[in-house]
């Protein structure tokens, strides 16, 4: 037997309040709205896969894609009828993150609204945390 012994006691615990989980990632309506447009026209996949690459000259980048299944490691987020999939290495990063759609006259893009992040680009395209 060791010299030192660590001791754990176990309790049973009543009446205790279970706290809702918030999801890793929240879509706003506009959102919801352009991933449920992209996907009527196809069938086969199942959602959108959201990532982190290293790429940009502020060290991250989020990348997105189609999906036909989820992986293991993926976070899946339901809203409104709409799934995303969150890779594994990205899980960190997105948390508390807000995904809009924004269109202007001269774009229309995927907008993360992330709390997490230290800095960015110029462009806004890459970010670091």
């Amino acid at each position: 037997m060791s010299a030192s012994m660590v001791r754990a006691t176990v309790r049973a615990v009543s009446k205790r309040k279970i706290l809702a989980t918030k999801a890793a990632l929240t879509l706003t309506p506009a959102a919801v709205s352009k991933i449920r447009l992209l996907l009527q026209d196809r069938p086969e996949y199942i959602g959108l896969k959201v990532g982190v690459r290293t790429r940009g000259c502020n060290g991250l980048t989020y990348t997105l894609d189609y999906t036909k299944e989820k992986e293991k490691s993926d976070e899946e987020v339901i809203q409104d009828g709409v799934r995303v999939f969150i890779e594994k290495k990205a899980q960190l990063t997105l948390l508390g993150t807000e995904m809009d759609f924004v269109e202007s006259k001269l774009s229309s893009e995927f907008v993360f609204n992330n709390p997490n992040i230290k800095g960015t680009c110029g462009c806004g395209e890459s970010f670091n945390i």
